[in-house]
């Protein structure tokens, strides 16, 4: 733009960039908006309808510094303008929203690499979930003292029906849980019409062999599932940490066999010790099939007569 000769013409230009920074603002245009009040503020530090289409062109686009430094700017002009005190008012909220949101995100993140650095240190792998049409996304807590607390499937394959334990510590063995769920006193399995189910007959069995890895970042990601806007996380939530291992990619494991290996769950061992079967992945939670040594079905899942559906 050339130079104008006097102060005079400076300031009706300004004026005439103001209005058509006006126009813009009712179209939209945000950007020209801002271009044009820049122009007029420039040509006219003195006019305030400048600084407040300004401000409000920045704050549509978020630009929040620029807006309230608009706005305050504009004051010093007049000081009494109870539309900037207004405009800058919003602009301090959306500062302080903007603010709390990054809060909640950082300490999201926080957590969820404290789980996954739990979870690596209690020697179990994570693959993909399966499953959640029957659990929706579950996920393990970490108490106060470290221990992970899972939330496990059981599933049972002669019929497909599911049971679910919504927290059992890591530290837990088996056997108190199946104890309280097949004692005497505990109702049949509505299915179960020939009693089959019962504490002395039940094993439990998982998958080994088979599953699909994720990598240290989709662990996070996972973990975080349902907790913040995907939208306001960092396109790596490791900054370079993931390391060789992993290359933030996914890996999949697959028996000779193609659908994996049953081993049997030894009652007396601990949750953790069971997770830690160097073949098992997690497929997002523990998922464990429940079999009846009284049941018809038996011979065929120790045969392998039966497939998942």
């Amino acid at each position: 733009m050339e130079p104008l000769s006097s102060p005079e013409a400076e300031s009706d230009a300004s004026v005439l960039f103001a209005n058509r920074a006006h126009v813009n603002l009712l179209l939209g245009n945000h950007r020209r908006t801002l271009d044009d009040a820049k122009q007029a503020v420039r040509l006219s530090p003195s006019n305030v309808k400048a600084y407040y289409r300004a401000a409000k062109a920045a704050l549509a686009l978020d630009l929040l510094p620029d807006a309230a430094s608009f706005c305050q700017r504009g004051l010093e002009q007049d000081p009494a303008n109870e539309e900037l005190k207004k405009l800058l008012s919003q602009v301090d909220s959306k500062v302080s929203e903007l603010d709390r949101q990054r809060a909640k995100v950082t300490q999201a993140i926080t957590a969820a690499k404290d789980l996954a650095a739990a979870m690596e240190k209690s020697g179990v792998k994570l693959g993909k979930a399966a499953y959640q049409e029957l659990t929706g996304v579950k996920k393990p807590k970490l108490d106060e003292q470290g221990v992970l607390h899972w939330p496990v499937l059981l599933l049972y394959p002669e019929v497909m029906s599911s049971d679910f334990i919504e927290d059992f510590p890591e530290t837990d063995t088996f056997s108190p849980h199946l104890d309280v769920m097949f004692s005497e006193s505990s109702p049949p399995l509505p299915w179960d019409e020939n009693h089959a189910y019962t504490r002395e007959a039940v094993e439990l069995y998982f998958q080994a062999g088979f599953g699909t890895l994720l990598s240290k970042n989709e662990i996070l990601q996972y973990l975080l599932e349902g907790s913040v806007d995907p939208k306001s996380l960092p396109e790596s939530l490791l900054d370079g940490e993931d390391g060789e291992k992993s290359n933030g990619k996914s890996s999949t494991i697959t028996s000779s066999e193609g659908s994996g290996k049953w081993v049997k769950v030894k009652e007396g061992k601990t949750l953790q010790e069971v997770l830690q079967h160097e073949d098992y992945i997690i497929p997002a939670i523990p998922v464990f099939f429940v079999v009846s040594r009284k049941s018809i079905f038996y011979k065929k899942f120790k045969a392998g007569n039966w497939s998942l559906p």
